[in-house]
């Protein structure tokens, strides 16, 4: 798409969420990126869930398309799509089910597991349920998985390896969220694979230093090395990549995600979850596997804008 057609792109980065931080870095680099190709690129912090407050905002800067940069509460849920529909700016990628559905992964497992992909054995557990009576056995098989049921980057994640570690790690995941997930842990290689346009990108290996790929893992430089593409049987990675992209459409998702999985030892992929807004720095996984792809940065950020003017024409 020509580039005097994209108009006004507003960056929406920042927001509310636990993943403030993290947004604000996907923004800016998405934000650069935009201006360096010659887009009229505007950065918007969103600071607040008040949908009047971002409709004002959002007609304030006369946008023609919107940018979506925001992780987390408020941006992958469905919420700020809903505005930007409700304000008819066309955005980048999915729409407002298919952001809920991949937010929540309770529903997400739920309907994942309905279309025949391999998940964990879970579990979930509402707040006001636990504390009636502070005590939960799963009878799933330790370790477990615990975490919040809408919350991303392995904030409020932990790996417990007894009953008596339950009570601590159902504390954590409730401090960010009314549902928690518990899930039997599945040993394995871990990978991750992003789809753009419908078609999957390289598998990336990802090989943390800590024992499990944790917020630390995942955002301190040095803690894990990436593999991209992994070194895989074609087989093996044609396995993960339609592992990936049937997530994708399962969900209903549009423009690009990003599906973390674990290979078993029995090569058999168990889906983690689906990120419909993955991490956006030049340095971030999806923006690997496009490279390793020959699709770089920038390109990879105007792929995404045409996508969003499709996407509006539907």
């Amino acid at each position: 798409m020509a580039l005097d057609r994209l108009g006004r792109v507003g960056v929406l980065m920042g927001g509310p969420s636990s993943e403030r931080e993290i947004s604000l870095k996907s923004g800016k680099a998405v934000f650069e990126a935009l201006k360096g190709s010659g887009v009229d690129a505007a950065a918007i912090d969103i600071k607040t869930d008040s949908r009047q407050e971002n409709i004002r905002i959002l007609k304030a800067e006369h946008l023609n398309c919107a940018f979506i940069a925001l992780h987390g509460r408020f941006g992958e849920d469905g919420q700020i799509q809903q505005i930007l529909e409700t304000a008819n700016i066309p955005y980048t990628g999915s729409g407002v089910e298919a952001s809920r559905l991949a937010m929540d992964k309770i529903a997400s497992l739920k309907i994942l597991s309905e279309h025949g992909q391999n998940v964990p054995r879970s579990q979930f557990l509402g707040k006001s349920e636990y504390l009636a009576n502070n005590d939960f056995k799963s009878g799933l098989n330790f370790p477990l998985v615990v975490k919040p049921a809408n919350h991303g980057s392995s904030i409020g994640l932990t790996i417990t390896g007894s009953q008596a570690d339950m009570p601590k790690a159902l504390a954590l995941a409730f401090e960010y969220d009314h549902k928690a997930v518990i899930q039997e842990y599945v040993a394995g290689r871990e990978f991750t694979v992003g789809v753009l346009n419908e078609e999957a990108l390289p598998v990336i290996e990802i090989i943390p230093k800590n024992a499990y790929f944790d917020f630390q893992a995942k955002y301190q430089a040095g803690m894990t090395d990436y593999v991209v593409p992994a070194r895989l049987s074609l087989k093996t990675q044609e396995i993960l990549q339609h592992a990936g992209v049937s997530a994708h459409k399962a969900l209903g998702c549009f423009g690009c995600s990003r599906t973390d999985i674990i290979l078993s030892g029995k090569d058999i992929p168990f889906i983690l979850e689906v990120n419909t807004i993955p991490g956006l720095t030049a340095t971030s996984l999806l923006p690997k596997a496009a490279k390793a792809a020959g699709i770089n940065f920038n390109e990879l950020c105007l792929k995404l804008l045409s996508l969003a003017y499709e996407k509006a024409k539907v």
